[in-house]
This record gives C-alpha cells, structure tokens and sequence, in this order.
C-alpha cells in the first residue's frame, strides 16, 4: 500500500488536503479516487485513508483507521558520520534509515574533503530531510530519524553526550561483535571518519573523550559502507533485523 509523511496533525474522520509533492506523486503512480493510501505524521502509528478528490496538482483524502504500529528498533543508534565527498551522504542517510537509525549527526572533520558554508548547510538538511522522509515511506518507519546540524568535530565531542559511543577505527584491537556479544542492548553513538578515516589525533581526542575504539573487521570499510555494516551488526546481534 503507497505509504506518505504528511506533517500535520492527523485524526479519524479527518478530511486532508495533501501536500503538492504527496499529489504529484499519487498522480504519477496514477491512483485513482477511492484507493486506500497509508499516512503518517512521524509522531508514531500510521493511518490508512481513502482518497477522496484527485488532479493533477491537489488530492484530498479520508482518514478511515489508525494503526499503533511501529518498526523501531529497541534501542538507539545515532549515526555521527564525518562528511564525505559528492552524494556519499545521501546514500548513507538513506540506509541508515532504512536499517533503523534514530538520529544522524554530521561532522566535519581534519580530512574531510566536503566543507559547508552556513547557507549550504541549510540547503544539505532540506535536502537530507527529504532523503529521510522518503526513507521512510519506502521502508515503513512511522517515525522519522532526528537530524542534527553539522558540527565540528572536537567542538561536538566536548558536549554531553547520553549514549555510549563508539569509535569505529581499523586500529582498534577488540571488533564491535565482540563487544555486541559481551554488552546488552543500550544507546549507542557510531563514530564513523570521512574518506581517510580520523586523524590519530582526533582519535586520541575521542578516547580522552570517554570513545571506546572498535573496529569492524580485518577489512578497512569505505565510509559509505563502515556506519551502515556497524548498524546491521548490531541489529544481528541485538534483535531488530
């Protein structure tokens, strides 16, 4: 069933107009009125819903049902992944969402190649927050990942930090399995480097920080893969695949 984020409130008995990208979308896979579509607002749960008028640039629907359903995993993760080069972060905000993610943190870091103007960086989160919307319309969160601004490295490693986090380093001697098998499920925090991974002075900087160092395997990841093989582990190990 065609699945849509509408960030409004949403109620039974509701009759909503649906956004213009929602309506172009329904008129592209050419829905037609009194076909069921599933709405929901990131709030959690979802509703199915009838539409009830359709053209080519408006569409209302009929809320009929709400579902308390949910797909979150049973703990935290938040991806804090150094800036890559290109459209590398798309792909790893879509997967990270896709495999569960609750919050994504961007960081520039000493070898990233990627550096943000204020105005840009306004422009990458709208643009991330649509990759995370559609993220989770194609995979069936009802809840959307929290997306952080982008920060300075050191400068976000000073703050107060709730969960525990993890440096993913080749250098590391124990492999997160390891230590997923020996731990409990809990809030974690991935650390995951640019192209070139961190600096040892940045990783000096975490450990001093409270980072526990751990290492995927005996394969160096490429950034794109590393956050994403992390996530995927620990819902093997923790339950949540």
């Amino acid at each position: 069933m065609p699945r849509f984020h509408i960030p409004q409130p949403l109620s039974i008995g509701a009759i909503v107009r649906l956004p213009d990208p929602v309506a172009h979308h329904i008129h592209v896979v050419r829905l037609a009125c009194g076909d069921t579509i599933t709405l929901f607002n990131g709030e959690g749960g979802e509703f199915s819903a009838t539409l009830t008028a359709l053209d080519k640039k408006q569409a209302t629907a009929e809320i009929k049902a709400f579902s308390a359903r949910e797909t979150e995993l049973p703990y935290s993760i938040t991806l804090a992944q150094g800036l890559p080069e290109g459209s590398k972060m798309d792909w790893i905000v879509e997967k990270a969402m896709e495999l569960g993610a609750a919050a994504i943190q961007p960081l520039t870091a000493q070898r990233c190649v990627t550096r943000l103007s204020a105005e840009r960086a306004e422009k990458k989160m709208m643009h991330w927050h649509g990759v995370i919307v559609a993220a989770a319309e194609q995979s069936g969160r009802n809840r959307l990942a929290q997306l952080a601004e982008p920060a300075n490295f050191s400068s976000w490693l000073a703050r107060k930090e709730l969960h525990h986090r993890i440096l993913l380093t080749p250098r590391a001697e124990q492999p997160l399995s390891d230590w997923a098998r020996h731990h409990p499920p809990q809030a974690v925090t991935l650390l995951v480097g640019p192209e070139g991974g961190w600096t040892e002075q940045e990783e000096e900087l975490a450990m001093s920080a409270g980072a526990l160092p751990l290492s995927i395997g005996p394969r160096v990841l490429r950034t794109e893969t590393a956050g994403l093989a992390a996530i995927a582990a620990l819902n093997a190990l923790w339950g949540g695949m």
